[in-house]
C-alpha cells in the first residue's frame, strides 16, 4: 500500500472571489510509498511547503482528497513527524529535556520519556550533549536535536522543510549522511523540501518536481534515483540525475 496518496489536491489561501486569495498548490497527484525517501524540488512559491503542512495536517486541502494509510489527514498525529528549517527549540531546556518535552505533554511517564530521548539523542551523534541547553550547542547540533525530537515519537512518516538550509556546507554534509543512516536503519518514509537539485538527487529515491504557475503550484516530473549509495556526486550518472531535473524546470520556464 502506498503509504501517503494525493488525488487532485488543491489549496486556496484566501477567498478566491474577484481575483483574491492566493492559490498554493493545483491538482496535485502524487504517491509515496512505505520507506520511500522523497524529495521536493523547485522555486520558491511552487507549494512544496503547503503539500508538506498539508500532509502533516496543519491545514486541509481545499479539494481532492489525501491520505495516509488510506485513512483521510483530518489533523495532526503522531504517525508524522516534522523537522522545520529553523529549530525552535525551547532555549531554557537543556537537549534531554527539550527532547523528552513532546512526548510527556502526550502523556508518557518522565523515566520513559527520558530513555527514549537519550536513546533518540544516541541516533544523531549527540551522546554527552544531553546536559547542554540549546545557546551551548552549534547550528548543526541544534538541528540534530530537532531531528532527535521527532525520532522520540517513533513516527511512520518524517517531514523535513529545508532542515539543512541554514547550515554550513561541512556541517550540512555530515548531517545529510546521518539523515540518510537513520532512514536505512529505521526504513520510515521521509518526504524532505529541499531548494538544492544535488541535496535532492543526493538524499532521495524518488525526486518529484514542481513549478509554480498562475494556477498554483503544480508536479510537473517524478525522477526515480536509481542509483547505488553512498553517491558520487562527481559522477556522470549523479550528474545525468541532475541535468534532467534542471531540463524539466527550464523546459517549463520556457513554456
Amino acid at each position: 500500500m502506498s503509504q501517503i496518496v494525493a488525488t487532485h489536491v488543491g489549496k486556496q489561501y484566501g477567498a478566491a472571489e474577484d481575483g483574491g486569495g492566493t492559490r498554493a498548490l493545483s491538482d496535485l497527484c502524487l504517491t509515496v510509498d512505505d520507506n520511500e525517501f522523497l524529495c521536493l524540488v523547485g522555486p520558491s512559491g511552487c507549494g512544496k511547503s503547503t503539500f508538506l503542512n498539508l500532509v502533516a495536517g496543519f491545514i486541509s486541502p481545499s479539494e481532492g482528497k489525501l491520505t495516509v494509510d488510506g485513512r483521510p489527514i483530518l489533523a495532526p498525529g503522531p504517525d508524522r513527524g516534522v523537522v522545520f528549517q529553523e529549530d525552535a527549540l525551547f532555549p531554557w531546556l537543556n537537549a534531554l529535556d527539550n527532547v523528552a518535552f513532546g512526548l510527556e505533554l502526550g502523556g508518557i511517564g518522565r523515566k520513559m520519556a527520558r530513555y527514549r530521548a537519550t536513546e533518540a539523542l544516541k541516533l544523531v551523534g549527540l551522546q554527552g550533549f544531553e546536559r547542554h541547553l540549546p545557546k551551548e550547542l552549534s547550528g548543526g547540533m541544534k538541528q540534530r536535536v530537532a531531528i532527535s525530537r521527532v525520532l522520540a515519537n517513533d513516527p511512520k512518516v518524517m517531514l523535513l522543510d529545508e532542515p539543512f538550509s541554514a547550515l554550513d556546507t561541512f556541517t550540512r554534509t555530515s548531517l545529510q549522511n546521518q539523515l540518510l543512516q537513520i532512514w536505512e536503519r529505521s526504513k520510515r518514509t521521509l518526504v524532505f523540501v529541499t531548494h538544492s537539485v544535488e541535496e535532492a538527487v543526493l538524499l532521495g529515491t524518488t525526486v518529484a518536481v514542481m513549478t509554480k504557475t498562475t494556477e498554483g503550484g503544480k508536479l510537473i516530473r517524478e525522477i526515480a534515483i536509481d542509483m547505488p549509495r553512498p553517491r558520487d556526486t562527481t559522477g556522470a550518472e549523479f550528474n545525468d540525475y541532475k541535468r534532467q531535473i534542471l531540463t524539466a524546470l527550464q523546459m517549463d520556464v520556457a513554456l
